[in-house]
């Protein structure tokens, strides 16, 4: 039912390439007419270049006879003259001598020409001549030639010439209207498939054919965006899943602390209210994080830039670090080369790296080594910790991902994806390595 709707929705003449089509043909019938037209000015001049010479070379013939044989001899030639090369008539003092009885009034002199009728008693009754008078030794004389068969010619080419473009026309128009039928099935096709994305359908794919024509890119340019929207539903998922992973054990607890404080002694409910309080500000401290992460990402929280040495905000991050580590009998190090200076927010940017240093601190372990390097426009913090598997490395970035074996650590989730925005910010990359044992984390400005 939705390829008959769809189908009975846009008809091929409606269509845009219709319309194109209609305009091809114009322009393919204007451009034909203009060679035929052309081809017909062409024909038109050869055949008068050719009647002209032909006029004027029996005019030089009989002028020449004129001046060679005597008037006797010279009547002779006239009456022989073949009427298909060409008509000659010649008045002998009262009469005419030659293929005609008369000479039509008006005759120019060669090489100006006239045309004019003669009637035969055949079964082509008229005659349309052209030609002009010549003078000679032996009077005037009217030499002419027929061009009724050239206007016979000239007629068919002109009918052909019709006959061309009308086929051209209807052959373009044909064409054109089953071109548009064609590419209005691949329409419908993805009209039908539309409303299937708009039902819900989301793994719903356009079909991408061997041709590789603009509608193949199309479809592979809307099959991108659907491929990033299935994405984005599955990180929203997650993120709803993680978040009532998260949030369900404080949420839970405070519930239960609620209950049970009214029946507490009076001495308890100082320490009651402690507990539930921090269980509340834990639950706070992930939306603040979540809020805080979306304004980065969307470019709303004003980046107070500054120049930033690498050096200088690598010493700050062991400073800040060293205490915790060693309170976790790890040792820190801290490995420095060739200054180098970006253009950021220095108090994000420390927030970042000291984040990746604190996960290093406290999933590496007891008792591991943890160093800090830093070379000119790249930061690398590596331990030789448990590390995280190269099929987990991407999806650490996501909102509240955190891998199973930091669920009893404490904390929102969120600080990666905070590390990664803050980083594209200052438009510098992140990548995750194996330090054979442990992470190696390499920041690279």
């Amino acid at each position: 039912m939705l390829d008959i709707g769809y189908a009975k929705g846009i008809k091929p003449y409606q269509s845009s390439a219709w319309r194109i089509t209609i305009i091809f043909s114009a322009l393919v019938t204007v451009i034909i007419g203009t060679l035929l037209l052309g081809m017909y000015r062409q024909l038109i001049n050869e055949q008068e270049h050719q009647l002209d010479l032909h006029l004027d070379a029996e005019r030089t013939r009989y002028q020449q006879m004129a001046l060679t044989l005597d008037r006797r001899s010279f009547a002779t030639q006239v009456r022989g003259a073949d009427p298909k090369v060409a008509l000659i008539v010649w008045r002998d003092t009262a009469d005419l001598v030659g293929s005609l009885s008369m000479i039509p009034k008006d005759m120019p002199m060669l090489p100006e020409k006239h045309e004019f009728p003669v009637f035969t008693g055949g079964p082509e009754k008229l005659h349309i001549l052209t030609g002009g008078m010549v003078m000679t030794r032996y009077g005037p004389m009217l030499i002419a030639t027929r061009v009724d068969q050239l206007g016979a010619l000239i007629d068919k080419f002109t009918n052909a010439a019709i006959t061309a473009l009308m086929l051209t026309l209807v052959l373009t128009l044909a064409l054109g209207y089953l071109f548009s039928k064609a590419i209005l099935r691949r329409l419908v096709q993805y009209n039908r498939l539309s409303k299937r994305i708009e039902q819900g359908q989301y793994s719903t794919r356009l079909p991408v054919s061997w041709r590789q024509d603009e509608f193949d890119m199309l479809a592979r340019q809307f099959n991108g965006v659907l491929d990033a929207l299935e994405q984005n539903l599955a990180a929203v998922r997650g993120v709803t899943d993680n978040i009532a992973h998260d949030l369900r054990t404080p949420l839970s607890h405070l519930r239960i602390g609620l209950e049970q404080l009214p029946s507490k002694p009076k001495e308890e409910l100082e320490e009651g209210c402690a507990i539930l309080t921090e269980e509340l500000d834990h639950c706070l401290a992930t939306f603040d994080a979540m809020l805080s992460l979306t304004r980065i990402e969307e470019g709303q929280q004003t980046l107070e830039l500054q120049d930033v040495s690498l050096i200088n905000i690598s010493q700050d991050l062991f400073e800040m670090a060293d205490a915790m580590a060693e309170f976790n009998g790890q040792s820190l190090k801290l490995t420095t080369g060739e200054e180098f200076q970006v253009r950021g927010d220095k108090y994000l940017l420390f927030q970042a790296l000291f984040n990746l240093v604190d996960n290093a601190v406290k999933y590496s372990g007891e008792g591991a080594e943890i160093c800090i390097s830093q070379n000119r426009n790249v930061i690398s913090i590596q331990d030789n910790g448990p590390g995280i598997p190269e099929a987990s490395r991407e999806k650490v970035f996501e909102r509240l991902v955190r891998l199973d074996p930091s669920r009893h650590h404490k904390g929102t989730g969120l600080g990666l994806s905070m590390v990664k925005a803050i980083l594209s910010r200052h438009n510098a990359k992140i990548a995750l390595t194996d330090n054979q044992p442990g992470l190696k984390v390499i920041i690279t400005f």
